[in-house]
């Protein structure tokens, strides 16, 4: 866990972006520009895209998701840390949905078949375990949440993105830090033991 932090906490760091929004090395051919290196205002790279709608897809998983276990989850520390997920990931999805409006980037408005395919395993799971599955794949998808940001800082166009990517993200830490104390407190287990038990 502090290793995947670490990195996550490095590509920020080291990342040009940060200090100059609109990343000049990921323009698009076609970019407008306000000034030089500066590109117009809601111009986007294949990286923005592919960003904005990979980020949609979680974060309208996160809020079923929470609904779900919100109600279903035995344990009060699980249904606290699905309603906190219900009310930050619909603000970070209204934000995200602006920003894409207004560049015209196309969000998904169902589950993909990815977390369809985890939502029926959640379903059909009940008591301590459905409470174990569902932070355990918290612990997953914050982890791939947090790198899919990064990457956005450091390889998307539209600034507007980027910027909401810098402040998404210490929010999404905070999330995957919860979700690993919940995880071990409910399982005994590390974090590093608990994602080894989920890939087994």
């Amino acid at each position: 866990m502090r290793d995947f932090l670490t990195i996550v906490l490095m590509t920020i760091i080291t990342t040009p972006a940060v200090a100059q929004t609109g990343n000049p090395a990921g323009f698009a051919p076609d970019t407008r520009i306000q000034e030089p290196g500066v590109p117009a205002a809601h111009q986007t790279n294949n990286q923005d895209r592919l960003f904005a709608q990979l980020a949609a897809a979680g974060g309208l998983a996160e809020v079923d998701f929470g609904k779900l276990a919100a109600t279903k989850a035995a344990d009060a520390s699980v249904r606290e840390f699905a309603q906190a997920m219900v009310h930050d990931h619909s603000d970070a999805n209204a934000k995200l949905k602006a920003l894409a409006d207004a560049a015209k980037i196309p969000l998904p408005d169902t589950l993909d078949a990815d977390h369809k395919a985890l939502r029926q395993k959640l379903d059909a799971a009940e008591g301590q375990a459905f409470d174990v599955a569902y932070i355990r794949s918290q612990i997953i998808v914050h982890q791939k949440t947090a790198q899919l940001l990064a990457w956005e800082i450091g390889s998307g166009e539209d600034a507007q993105l980027q910027q909401y990517s810098a402040a998404t993200l210490p929010i999404v830490l905070s999330h995957l830090r919860l979700a690993q104390n919940i995880a071990s407190a409910l399982t005994g287990q590390a974090s590093r033991e608990i994602i080894a038990a989920k890939h087994h």
